[in-house]
C-alpha cells in the first residue's frame, strides 16, 4: 500500500456496514486513496472484524476508560493524527463529539445521517418520519460542526415512504441508499472535487444548495 496516498480514518461503534461500502469503493479503485485506520470506541464489534479482514489497522479506545469526554476526544485526536488523514469519516460512531475535536478536523470531518436534513435531526428518524406522515425520507451526508446534525449538507438520497412501511422496513431501504451515498461523498472529497469553503460546500467549483446535491437518480455511485 502506498503510504503517500491520500488517507482516510473511519470511526465506528458497531457493525460497520457503511465502512464496508467505503472499503469496497477503495478496493475497487473508485475511491482514490486508502483507509489508514479504523477507530472504534467499542471492543468486539463487527466493524473491527471487517477492517481486519481487509488488512486495515484498527484502533480501539474504550470511552469508559476515560474520566471525561474531553480526555477521550483528545486521545482520539492523538491516535488519528498519527495517520495524518485528509478525511475523517464518522460511520455509525455513536458519540457526541466535543467542540475541540470538531474544530480540530474542521472541513475534513463528515457524517451520514438517516434523514433528509434539516428534517429529523437526532435519533429515531424513521419512526418520526412515519409519525409525521412524510411521503419522502432518505439520508444525508454533511460536514460536521458542533451543532448536532447541523453541519453543511453535501448530498442526499431519498426513498418514497410506502403505505405498509414500518420503521424497520424503512430503515432497511434507507440503509441501502447510505451505502451508495457515503462512498460517493468520500470519492468526491478524495478526488479533490468536493470541499468546504467559507460560503459552504463546493462541488466541481460550484456552491451547493442548502440541502446539498440530490444524488437520488444515480443507480450506481461510481457513475458520478
Amino acid at each position: 500500500m502506498n503510504q503517500n496516498q491520500r488517507a482516510m480514518v473511519v470511526l465506528i461503534s458497531g457493525s460497520g456496514t457503511n465502512l464496508q461500502a467505503i472499503i469496497n469503493g477503495v478496493e475497487s479503485g473508485a475511491i482514490p486513496g486508502r483507509i489508514a485506520a479504523v477507530l472504534s470506541n467499542k471492543t468486539n464489534v463487527k466493524g473491527l472484524e471487517r477492517a481486519e479482514e481487509h488488512g486495515i489497522p484498527t484502533i480501539v479506545l474504550d470511552h469508559k476508560a476515560y474520566d471525561s469526554r474531553e480526555s477521550f476526544d483528545q486521545a482520539m485526536i492523538d491516535a488519528i493524527d498519527e495517520h495524518n488523514p485528509n478525511l475523517v469519516v464518522l460511520a455509525g460512531f455513536m458519540r457526541i463529539l466535543t467542540e475541540e475535536f470538531v474544530n480540530h478536523y474542521a472541513g475534513k470531518l463528515i457524517n451520514i445521517h438517516p434523514s433528509l436534513l434539516p428534517k429529523f435531526k437526532g435519533l429515531n428518524t424513521h419512526q418520526r418520519a412515519l409519525d409525521e406522515g412524510e411521503a419522502i425520507h432518505g439520508c444525508s451526508v454533511h460536514y460536521v460542526t458542533f451543532e448536532l446534525d447541523g453541519g453543511p449538507i453535501i448530498g442526499q438520497r431519498s426513498v418514497a415512504i410506502e403505505t405498509n412501511d414500518t420503521a424497520d422496513l424503512l430503515a432497511a431501504r434507507v440503509q441501502k441508499e447510505e451505502h451508495i451515498l457515503y462512498p460517493l461523498a468520500c470519492k468526491l472529497i478524495m478526488e479533490g472535487r468536493l470541499s468546504l469553503e467559507k460560503d459552504g460546500p463546493h462541488l466541481d467549483g460550484n456552491l451547493l444548495p442548502a440541502t446539498g446535491q440530490d444524488f437520488s437518480q444515480l443507480e450506481q455511485w461510481e457513475e458520478f
